[in-house]
């Protein structure tokens, strides 16, 4: 399974892997070899992690409590204290290890250091005042992400699925629109 990185920060990203909250929402991870394989291909984390039952229900706690602070940022409103609780103790777990070598950086650590990684990342942007977190423009997409376009004028989650898929039906809505026009009945 390929996962979308497009939010511009792992613990939105996270956030990302339920698709559609509001009418039946789509867990992409399942089951913990979801998550390994998440892990896998989110480009500030480990090369490879093994994930239990026990990490994998922390994970999906960690990704619930960010999503629910994100929402109370983008009201406004006050953090929930167990949101609070979930990523500050995930955060204060321990680093991830980072070696230098003539290809670049590698990065290293279990599961449990790159969850402290994502609850680091979340707190950054949660923290900060001056992000402009969104829900992606899409009605049937609730991606967030960070918006870092000149005027914050980003209106999707990504343009190649969500961007593609609004600008494709509007298309097909003009079109039609059209046709029935000029329909001679």
């Amino acid at each position: 399974m390929r996962f979308a990185f497009v939010s511009g920060n792992p613990a939105l990203d996270l956030v990302g892997t339920v698709e559609s909250r509001r009418d039946t929402a789509v867990d992409l991870l399942a089951t913990p070899a979801d998550l390994e394989q998440w892990v896998v291909q989110c480009d500030e984390l480990p090369a490879h992690v093994t994930v239990d039952a026990t990490a994998f229900t922390a994970a999906l706690h960690l990704r619930e409590a960010i999503y629910h602070l994100a929402l109370d940022r983008m009201r406004d409103g006050r953090f929930t204290p167990a949101g609070l609780n979930i990523v500050n103790e995930a955060a204060a777990g321990p680093a991830l290890t980072v070696e230098l070598s003539d290809a670049g950086t590698r990065l290293s650590g279990d599961l449990r250091a790159a969850l402290a990684h994502v609850a680091r990342s979340g707190i950054t942007v949660l923290a900060d005042r001056h992000a402009c977190l969104k829900e992606c423009g899409r009605s049937d997409c609730t991606r967030l992400y960070l918006d870092r376009s000149r005027g914050a004028r980003r209106t999707w989650c990504g343009m190649e699925g969500c961007g593609n898929r609004v600008k494709a039906a509007a298309y097909r809505a003009r079109r039609q629109a059209a046709e029935q026009g000029h329909d001679p009945r």
